[in-house]
């Protein structure tokens, strides 16, 4: 049986690599369609089918835990699947369809996660949200900052907002592409790694491969989905069903300590590395196995046993701004880092003369064929120049309308900063794959929350945080969607029109997909499953920038400053160490989250972690090709579940059973 298993692996090695060779071959001498016909009727047909599965899978995400893990591959798994399926159905019906190219594949997975993006950097789950009424309470009616217009979210406002500041960040670096990904030959791994997939699928090899993942796939997204359904029927009260099983006990369960059986979860945790996922569990055993209890039981003493639970000067001030020390402190480093390794890597590559990265001689064959493809079809730097400067106009006139809490001068110097800052960003994702576009909207946030005074100081640092935010992430994702097109052969303009499309139609969906969770559930209840932790982190960080440490509650001070010194610390220590043992050491920013949400997501995610190590123990090879598969088909049965369930709320039709546990008396 051994000798079989070792054949098998050999004659996969084999196939491997003449695979490898033919995929070279095809890079050489594939005749390229036109950058117009590779944006297909059905490729925006299937873009925009994955982009609404994933903008509610996202804001799923979003709304309990405020943890979305990189779902880029997994679309494009997806879009092979929808059009692969589309054409044989049709060939079977005697209908003979356009080749199905790794062009089309592209275009098809750039606009669709730029659709699904919206929902995640949109702010729905944190700026945007923190400006509604139950936030706005959250934070403290009391706390002397917490001031400003309260802004109830609104399908109109909220969609006009995201159209006036996402399309500035598409042409903020069109003109720099060639630089950044021929000269500086910038890897951007997310864009690499979702590239090798799509070319992988679009080779006799690479089809047998996706049979396979597509077969794994459509298993666990219907079990996922029949198990989401089962769960339905006995969650009809409040703490009911299995998501509030209490597998270590009652006592674990009041502090968050249980496994919720949620496969949107597992899925992610099988996605995101060990590291992620470990770090996830220490923050949750040090806050709610430690800290909270013990600070809860210094009630009456630490702070008034008469305050709201909600209360900023009550447990859940330490819980907020505890968190929000261990994000400033892990964003800040990673912020001065890559801000330092950027600049290294410019100086170098001045001195050394940027014409050396791009030298034919230093090139090969595929790769010279690549650069030629990317610099033919050129995007006039004009359009580039001219459309930014028409959307920055429309956004400085609109956004004060909306706002008049952000003056519309902050609003000119913004987008007179944004192209240097986006550089910065996009050139660190394509060093370090770390999208550092929310830790410049927090330094916006701070810095417009205390320019602007206590009365508008807190909405205008959050939606000054939004505005810079979203220039510089569409900016940096932009930037790896060509990295994957250079490297499939795809038109810089098909990518630049597929990525606007995609903004487009996520800048409808996402507010929709929004109100669904808006008006079908309790969406920013602490107490609920949709807490929408991040809207009260922002709000509580705005009021911070306003009315400086006064904001915090008794000694909270000294344990903000512990858990930013310790963010630094471990930050300093992974980079420090060596790499077998810098992977040990915990994420500050991972550990952040469950000090907010709780334990159990945590748990779910460690269940994915521990699937992913024991499928690797046992089979290397075949888990490396179906954890992506499987991860994506769980997830996407539990996500697509939650739009059945939504309508079946907003029709006041409720479950039938309610299941919860008590103590025997």
């Amino acid at each position: 049986m051994s000798n079989q298993t070792n054949m098998e692996e050999t004659e996969e090695v084999i196939d491997e690599k003449e695979d490898s060779e033919r995929g070279k071959d095809e890079v050489e001498s594939e005749r390229i369609a036109p950058w117009n016909t590779q944006i297909t009727v059905r490729g925006l047909i299937v873009s925009l089918v994955i982009g609404i599965i994933y903008s509610v899978i996202v804001l799923k995400l979003n709304l309990t835990t405020g943890l979305v893990p990189n779902l880029n591959v997994s679309a494009a798994l997806l879009a092979f699947v929808f059009i692969r399926g589309w054409t044989k159905i049709l060939h079977k019906a005697g209908i003979v369809t356009k080749p199905f190219t790794r062009q089309e594949n592209t275009v098809i997975q750039t606009c669709a996660v730029a659709c699904y993006s919206i929902s995640y950097g949109g702010g729905f789950g944190s700026y945007l949200l923190g400006l509604n009424k139950d936030i706005y309470e959250q934070a403290g009616v009391e706390t002397p900052g917490n001031t400003g217009t309260i802004t109830e979210p609104g399908i109109g406002w909220m969609t006009g907002f995201l159209f006036v500041t996402c399309f500035v960040g598409l042409l903020a670096l069109v003109p720099l592409r060639k630089i950044m990904i021929i000269d500086y030959k910038l890897s951007y791994p997310s864009g690499t790694a979702t590239a090798v997939l799509i070319n992988g699928f679009h080779t006799p090899k690479g089809d047998k491969t996706a049979r396979k993942q597509v077969h794994g796939f459509m298993k666990f997204f219907s079990i996922s989905f029949i198990w989401a359904f089962f769960q339905w029927f006995y969650s009809g009260g409040e703490a009911c069903g299995f998501v509030q099983f209490p597998t270590f006990g009652l006592k674990a369960w009041r502090n968050s300590f249980y496994f919720d059986y949620s496969m949107t979860y597992v899925g992610a945790g099988m996605i995101c590395s060990h590291t992620v996922n470990l770090s996830l569990l220490l923050g949750a055993v040090i806050s709610w196995g430690i800290m909270w209890p013990q600070i809860g039981g210094l009630k009456g003493d630490w702070y008034s046993a008469a305050l709201k639970p909600s209360s900023m000067k009550s447990l859940n001030g330490y819980k907020v701004f505890v968190s929000i020390a261990l994000i400033l402190g892990d964003g800040l480093y990673n912020f001065f880092k890559i801000l330092y390794f950027t600049a290294c890597n410019i100086s170098a590559a001045a001195k050394n003369g940027n014409r050396t990265f791009s030298e034919k001689h230093d090139q090969a064959p595929d790769d010279l064929r690549r650069n030629e493809v990317f610099r033919r079809e050129t995007i006039p730097i004009w359009v580039a120049c001219l459309g930014y400067a028409a959307f920055s106009i429309v956004s400085i006139i609109a956004i004060p309308l909306m706002f008049p809490e952000l003056k519309w001068y902050f609003v000119v110097v913004a987008y007179i900063l944004a192209p240097s800052l986006s550089f910065c960003n996009a050139y660190g994702a394509g060093l370090t794959d770390m999208n550092m576009a929310y830790n410049y909207g927090k330094v916006a946030l701070f810095v417009l929350a205390a320019m602007s005074g206590k009365n508008d100081g807190v909405v205008a640092g959050l939606v000054g945080c939004g505005l810079m935010k979203s220039m510089v992430s569409i900016s940096s994702d932009l930037m790896q969607d060509f990295k994957t097109g250079y490297l499939t052969l795809t038109s810089p303009r098909s990518m630049l029109v597929s990525q606007a499309i995609g903004t487009a139609v996520g800048c409808v969906v996402a507010p929709l997909t929004f109100f669904l969770f808006y008006k079908a559930f309790d969406v920013g209840n602490p107490d609920g499953q949709y807490k929408a932790p991040y809207a009260i982190i922002y709000r509580n960080m705005a009021i911070l920038g306003v009315e400086g440490f006064s904001a915090l509650p008794q000694h909270c001070l000294q344990l903000c400053g512990g858990f930013f010194g310790f963010a630094v610390a471990a930050n300093l220590l992974r980079d420090l160490t060596p790499k077998r043992i810098g992977k040990w050491i915990p994420l500050p920013m991972a550990m952040a989250v469950p000090f907010l949400v709780g334990a159990y997501f945590a748990i779910d995610m460690c269940v994915g972690s521990l699937i992913v190590f024991v499928w690797h123990k046992l089979n290397t090879t075949k888990a490396g090709l179906m954890i992506p598969a499987v991860a994506s088909g769980l997830i996407c049965g539990d996500g697509l579940w939650i739009l059945p369930s939504s309508i079946l709320a907003l029709l006041k039709i409720r479950p039938p059973i309610c299941m919860n546990f008590q103590p025997t008396k």
